[in-house]
């Protein structure tokens, strides 16, 4: 079971390179940055949570850059990439170069998104998110591996193209599937390397070693080899990291907010040790 930091939100603490040294220094596997590019004040949440605060995030592949640069073992993440809100030829090109300079470190976690002001504003229709999301992921899948790359989807469409550099990892980083919904295990099946789930929006523990178990039997079925799982907003407790363990998650994700310079490194420090030794 591997153990890492995912940043939501905040800019006023820690810098990404002190964050970055601080959790490679105390032992965790990787550390994740969110994603949004803007919040419309018109934007409201399902479960009625304020959503001001998701405004103040960096942008990830340029905070995970300057990890990268600080750092030589941390895995670098993204925690999710709202791939519905980017152009799939820049992005793509990031996600590369990013992996190349890190040394093929990066972790390129994907969702759709579920701020639907946000993405219309980037001019995604949100009924069509998860086919742009589908689409836009193969269409990258194509550029990095490709020696001359064309595509020609729904929502994304070039002739025949060269891009470089090519990503470290090869074919590419691993794409990891966010999403608890009924679709998603499809998803990752479809485009992706692993399967990216939410502690919180999990029925149980059960829930994850049932999905897990019958995504891995899926995969094997098609011939391909393991999925792995990374759960997102995991409690920072003993007892719920290794039922996950039990339950089929390889990686555990525990969660930072906007806060101090202190109360950060003091997190980071009790939380190591829930690294497993």
């Amino acid at each position: 079971m591997d153990i890492g930091i995912a940043f939501l939100t905040g800019s006023a603490g820690l810098t990404p390179p002190e964050l970055g040294r601080a959790a490679e220094e105390r032992g965790f596997e990787s550390l994740f940055y969110a994603e949004h590019t803007h919040i419309p004040t018109s934007s409201r949440r399902d479960d009625g949570r304020p959503v001001r605060g998701y405004a103040d995030t960096y942008d990830p592949f340029v905070a995970l850059a300057a990890v990268a640069a600080v750092t030589s073992g941390l895995n670098l993440g993204t925690g999710v990439c709202l791939v519905t809100e980017r152009d799939p030829i820049t992005l793509a090109k990031e996600v590369a170069s990013l992996d190349r300079l890190s040394g093929g470190r990066f972790l390129f976690g994907v969702g759709a998104g579920w701020n639907r002001e946000e993405m219309a504003d980037h001019g995604t229709d949100p009924r069509t998110r998860m086919a742009v999301l589908a689409d836009r992921v193969q269409a990258m899948r194509e550029i990095w591996t490709a020696e001359v790359a064309e595509y020609h989807g729904k929502f994304t469409d070039f002739g025949p193209m060269w891009s470089w550099p090519k990503p470290d990892q090869r074919p590419h980083p691993p794409v990891l599937v966010g999403g608890n919904g009924p679709g998603t295990e499809d998803r990752v099946l479809s485009f992706g390397d692993g399967w990216f789930p939410q502690y919180g929006w999990l029925a149980d523990v059960g829930e994850l070693s049932r999905r897990a178990a019958a995504l891995r039997q899926r995969a094997a079925d098609l011939g391909r080899g393991p999925v792995p799982v990374t759960v997102f907003g995991v409690p920072p407790d003993r007892a719920d990291i290794d039922q996950l363990a039990a339950a089929g998650a390889d990686r555990c994700l525990l969660v930072l907010n906007d806060a101090t310079a202190d109360d950060t490194l003091t997190a980071l420090d009790e939380w190591a040790s829930l690294i497993p030794s």
